[in-house]
């Protein structure tokens, strides 16, 4: 489904067409070029760049859209300016990274993803929206949809992990979320899928280097999130700093024209990212401005983002006749047509209202969804000898630098989230314990993780007086998003002294993880008993945690990304190829393997417990052969076996045994999050048809292709409880 046909009829897009062709009709080239060029308000997101007159170049119709524009009362302002003051009254397009809520904050989106709730990913993004809009933003740039497989790379903690089918869903539910079923209401914003493509693949985990891929883990990995938000009608998608096979995403003719636009169909604009299209140069595939306007717009992308380099050279170009004046239109229409669907024309100031601003922001109502959300996204890593939930203590003592930090649990990309409105881990532990349990606080360590014999001596004492301890561990906010990739993924600082000291008092300790990305955290898997992953949570992070904590949540979460036991397994990823020489298979010695660690992760894709147990039974296939127009249905009944109620994401699992290209061992083609009361048995039912056996075939098409496959079930991808097999007839 195209933006057009998710938000306008057939009249209300014919009638938008033709007033952009109308309009088309009057504008001169500069005033074309300048609805493809983005400003920079008062807030910067990147690296520096060239100072202009804005509000100049706005009255001269030569700015199309502005970023980071702090206020209602500047929105007004430039707005005016726009419509009021131009020759021909073309309204701003205002934008904002509005990434995991605006001012109500929800899971970093890799912590939102580990809720494997599609619907609990919409409603975030639907009141990130209304917020947004409220304070007089058009368009979100999210959902970040990239795929990656590395845990050194900061921005990890954009992503929803590393599986394709797992993306796709949450990537539609977010497009779906910010962009409502109507553009032009105004608790909707545009949404912006990013970044376009490959993005994940950065070579070593750096940000911005390079990526060398093939065309086929392109295609079967990185692109169909991208599609399902096009399919979804995300209005607009932004470019990748990155290059791939050797030209940069935002000149790629194959990557924009060909299948962005072309196969998949996308009708609305491609945005650069912050000066991206000057980085060109810096690339080595432009010698300067002129060719770096040239190669940006006969590749396909539309919008400047800050870089100025459109409205340098981009009219001079069409004069001269080096770049097709139907190329420019091409780009304009897509730009008006977007502003059309906002509403802007009809009214541009509609955005801008006060009294819905006081009404909307950081409303009650949003913060309970933000706790919902944050508690389903709490992954139980470990809970040996049944720590938790905690079973009436005296005396809780909390410890770290990170406990009674409400700045860290906003994480990174927090547009106007505030530490005045968050709850920290001690404060929310506090608050649940009452009258009836007290509830002591040692540092420990800084939220850094720099210590000193001192902290750690006061954390020892208040943890050996007490009955369990909670201890939160991991990264500071800043060590994880844009330009924050990092060598080590251990526990920083002496978090790790600090435990072993904790752990030896003996008193029941359980760790509090925060982070961006995955940790490689061997020793605590191995001596902390209970273990939980909560990312960073956003405003209700606290209360989300207590509620798992004193079992008034039963954690329901799942991994959506391998966490390794050590950096050299990384990339680390379950959907892996074969290899010739399987270590289980091969004459020991001469398998794929390590000589100082295990080929497996430390806790697996999938991977999260419960308070209660589940039991698979009774997986039933529809039939032993298909064609490849019909549909298998695939049944497995599960069960819950303890005393508590729970939710289960029940895992669909696929392996193609043979192809014309090699196949991974197992791909996650399904899930459903089910909720069961003690003792409750119910039949889970999927779907599977031949598109959702589809890849990239040595014939260079996306198409499935005939022979038998395995189908799995379970509750994470290492933890298969049933499996049966059938064929895929031509």
């Amino acid at each position: 489904m195209s933006m057009m046909q998710a938000c306008a009829s057939d009249e209300e897009r014919a009638e938008i067409d033709r007033k952009v062709e109308s309009l088309l009709e009057e504008m001169t080239l500069d005033e074309k070029v300048g609805q493809l060029n983005q400003y920079n308000g008062s807030e910067q997101t990147g690296p520096a760049v060239e100072d202009v007159d804005v509000e100049a170049e706005i009255r001269d119709g030569r700015v199309g859209s502005i970023l980071n524009a702090s206020g209602l009362e500047s929105h007004v302002e430039y707005q005016q300016l726009a419509v009021e003051e131009s020759r021909l009254g073309i309204p701003l397009l205002f934008g904002y990274d509005v990434v995991h809520g605006y001012e109500t904050l929800f899971p970093i989106p890799l912590g939102e993803a580990a809720s494997w709730n599609p619907g609990a990913a919409k409603e975030a993004a639907s009141i990130a929206a209304a917020e947004a809009a409220a304070d007089g933003y058009h368009w979100s740039f999210g959902p970040p949809v990239d795929v990656t497989r590395d845990a050194r790379w900061g921005r990890a903690m954009e992503t929803s992990g590393e599986d394709p089918h797992l993306g796709s869903e949450l990537a539609a539910a977010r497009v779906e979320g910010f962009q409502g079923d109507d553009l032009a209401a105004t608790d909707t914003v545009l949404a912006c899928a990013k970044h376009y493509a490959a993005y994940g693949e950065v070579k070593a985990g750096r940000e911005y280097n390079t990526v060398d891929i093939s065309e086929s883990t392109l295609r079967d990995i990185h692109l169909p999130p991208f599609e399902a938000a096009v399919d979804a009608g995300v209005g607009t998608v932004m470019n990748a700093f990155t290059d791939y096979d050797g030209v940069p995403a935002g000149a790629s003719e194959h990557l924009v024209r060909d299948v962005l636009k072309g196969e998949m169909g996308f009708d609305g604009f491609v945005v650069s990212d912050w000066n991206s299209f000057r980085e060109l140069i810096y690339h080595g595939v432009a010698a300067d401005e002129r060719e770096a306007a040239e190669r940006a717009m006969m590749g396909g992308s539309d919008m400047d983002m800050v870089g100025h380099i459109y409205n340098h050279e981009l009219a001079d170009l069409v004069d001269d006749g080096v770049v097709p004046e139907a190329y420019l239109d091409e780009a304009v229409r897509r730009v008006l047509r977007t502003k059309y669907l906002l509403g802007l024309f009809e009214d541009p100031y509609k955005y801008f209202d006060e009294d819905r601003r006081e009404e909307t922001i950081r409303a009650d109502a949003h913060h309970e969804t933000a706790r919902d959300v944050a508690r389903e996204s709490i992954v139980l890593m470990d809970n040996d000898d049944a720590v938790l939930p905690l079973d009436s203590p005296d005396e809780i003592a909390v410890v770290g630098g990170l406990a009674d930090s409400a700045d860290d649990v906003l994480g990174d990309w927090r547009a106007r989230g505030h530490p005045d409105y968050a709850v920290s881990v001690l404060d929310g532990i506090t608050e649940a314990a009452g009258d009836g349990i007290d509830v002591t606080y040692a540092k420990g360590c800084e939220r850094t993780g720099e210590s000193s014999e001192q902290l750690r001596q006061d954390a020892v004492d208040a943890v050996a007086d007490a009955d369990v301890a909670v201890v939160a561990v991991g990264e500071t906010w800043e060590l994880s998003g844009e330009c924050s990739s990092r060598t080590d993924i251990g526990l920083p600082g002496e978090q790790r002294k600090l435990l072993e000291a904790l752990v030896e008092t003996d008193t029941p300790v359980t760790a509090v993880l925060m982070n961006g990305r995955p940790l490689a955290v061997p020793w605590l898997a191995e001596n902390v008993p209970a273990i939980l992953e909560t990312w960073f949570l956003g405003s209700q992070a606290g209360n989300a945690i207590a509620d798992v904590l004193f079992g008034e949540y039963n954690p329901s979460g799942k991994l959506p990304i391998t966490f390794p036991r050590s950096l050299g397994q990384v990339p680390i990823h379950y959907n892996h190829p074969p290899t010739g020489r399987p270590k289980e298979q091969a004459e020991p010695g001469w398998g794929t393997s390590y000589l100082d660690e295990a080929n497996d992760p430390l806790y697996a894709f999938g991977h999260g417990l419960s308070y209660t147990s589940f039991a698979y039974t009774d997986l039933e296939l529809s039939a032993d052969a298909v064609d490849m127009d019909e549909r298998l249905q695939v049944q497995v009944t599960v069960e819950n076996g303890g005393s508590v109620a729970g939710e289960e994401v029940v895992q669909l699992y696929v392996h193609d045994l043979v192809g014309s290209r090699t196949r991974p061992v197992k791909e996650l083609k399904g899930f459903e999050k089910i909720e069961l009361e003690p003792g409750e048995r119910r039949t889970v039912e999927f779907e599977l048809e031949s598109d959702d056996l589809a890849f990239w075939t040595l014939d260079e098409e996306f198409a499935a292709e005939p022979g038998e496959f395995r189908v799995m079930a379970g509750s994470a991808s290492d933890d298969i409880r049933c499996a049966d097999s059938f064929e895929l007839v031509e």
